[in-house]
């Protein structure tokens, strides 16, 4: 797969932290390209990064709509606006209007997720796909709009309670993913006396991060001890019944 800055980093003393999970997120999103069709909505959609990629095959989206708060935290562009500002309650779109749904990193910002799922199930076309995922060790990021960290079971229980069917769910990384996230989260993230300091301890831990990185395989099953970095998932709004 080619690499890209933000969607697939390469493995570097800056990425540490974020390539192993941005590139599974995107692998995760990749095997799912095949489902999307006609209009497809963008949740929280940010910077836009995964509008090249949906738009382009084997994807068979027509039509991209980016949605984000009107008082998104991202300070964009006039080319990286979103088309839809909304306010985290109400989508401004009618009833079954869009074939699709984009929702990457959004939900554990949603402080009423069952609210946010019950608005993108309203808006989708009977039959339509949501694809979302979210993390599961991270840090606390755009404080204080960081509200949960869910388990699969949680998931479940949020999406059945919100109406969406046929549920699938899959962990983005395993043990070792996630011992490799967090020494990259150390290594980047918390308060050092130097940036060399900083510099010198990637370099030495770089192979290490990249080793567990590419022997992680992510569990099948959601058990007791499994590890997680994070989710990724599809739900279907349910079709019409005569």
């Amino acid at each position: 797969m080619t690499h890209h800055p933000y969607l697939n980093p390469l493995c570097s003393e800056r990425t540490l932290h974020h390539f192993a999970l941005r590139r599974a997120i995107l692998n995760a999103l990749c095997s799912h390209l095949e489902e999307f069709s006609g209009t497809l909505l963008d949740i929280g959609c940010g910077y836009m990064p995964y509008k090249p990629v949906v738009v382009n095959p084997p994807s068979r989206v027509t039509k991209y709509i980016g949605l984000d708060l009107d008082d998104s935290i991202y300070k964009k562009p006039e080319s990286q606006r979103p088309d839809l500002g909304w306010d985290g309650r109400t989508i401004p779109l009618e009833d079954n209007t869009v074939d699709c749904a984009l929702a990457t990193e959004v939900l554990e910002h949603c402080p009423d997720p069952e609210l946010t799922l019950r608005e993108t199930l309203r808006v989708l076309k009977p039959g339509g796909l949501l694809f979302f995922t979210v993390p599961f060790l991270y840090p606390l990021h755009d404080v204080p709009h960081d509200e949960y960290r869910y388990t699969p079971f949680a998931l479940e229980r949020h999406f059945r309670n919100a109406g969406f069917t046929r549920l699938e769910l899959k962990a983005l990384g395993g043990w070792d993913a996630s011992l490799a996230q967090m020494i990259g989260l150390w290594l980047r993230l918390r308060p050092m006396s130097s940036m060399r300091t900083r510099a010198i301890l990637s370099r030495i831990a770089m192979p290490v991060v990249r080793y567990l990185a590419e022997r992680d395989r992510p569990p099948q099953v959601f058990g007791e001890v499994t590890m997680l970095t994070g989710i990724s998932g599809t739900a279907v709004k349910p079709a019409l019944t005569a």
